[in-house]
């Protein structure tokens, strides 16, 4: 375990540069802190979906994993060379995918962003995590970043798709359907 912060504030970062992992300073809107501050507000957007009471515990204890993989990933993308995030971690997620698609209906229609409480949030969080995406990849562009990073996030965001239809189902029954003849 690393150094735990006494003091909040350091004041270093008042002329708008951040430390990274390994020491190095860079602009606060350099690419790098996009990538890993985008993850960082992805699993604060989960968190919101876990502070609903009615989540379901087989999801609650997924995206609990989640919370953990992201941290794991914003540590890998704050420390230039560093590798945390595994296959093996992809894997799960397909496999719980797999799992909570099962007993989904096949889908006929868009669906809209809304339904419950955890349902909304699910939707706001799986937006965010494809903007993480795009940052990984803008990232990439510029840096070494591991295949995995982007794969990581390009399944969480199908997974919390899933999951947001599994929770409509649970809140309300039902999910809100694109309607464009309404």
């Amino acid at each position: 375990m690393g150094n735990r912060l006494s003091k909040i504030y350091t004041r270093t970062g008042d002329d708008g540069t951040t430390g990274l992992g390994d020491g190095s300073r860079v602009a606060k809107d350099s690419a790098r802190v996009e990538a890993y501050g985008t993850v960082d507000e992805a699993n604060s957007a989960i968190g919101v979906i876990l502070a609903v009471d009615s989540v379901p515990d087989e999801i609650r204890s997924c995206l609990t994993e989640v919370q953990h993989d992201l941290f794991e990933l914003g540590g890998e993308l704050c420390i230039p060379g560093h590798s945390a995030v595994t296959q093996a971690f992809i894997d799960r997620l397909e496999s719980d995918l797999d799992g909570f698609n099962e007993e989904l209906p096949m889908l006929k229609e868009f669906i809209l962003p809304g339904g419950g409480p955890a349902t909304a949030a699910c939707h706001l969080a799986r937006t965010i995590v494809r903007r993480a995406e795009r940052r990984v990849g803008t990232l990439a562009g510029v840096e070494d970043v591991r295949a995995e990073s982007g794969k990581y996030l390009n399944r969480l965001s199908d997974l919390l798709f899933v999951i947001a239809r599994v929770l409509a189902r649970a809140e309300s029954g039902q999910e809100v359907l694109w309607n464009r003849e309404r």
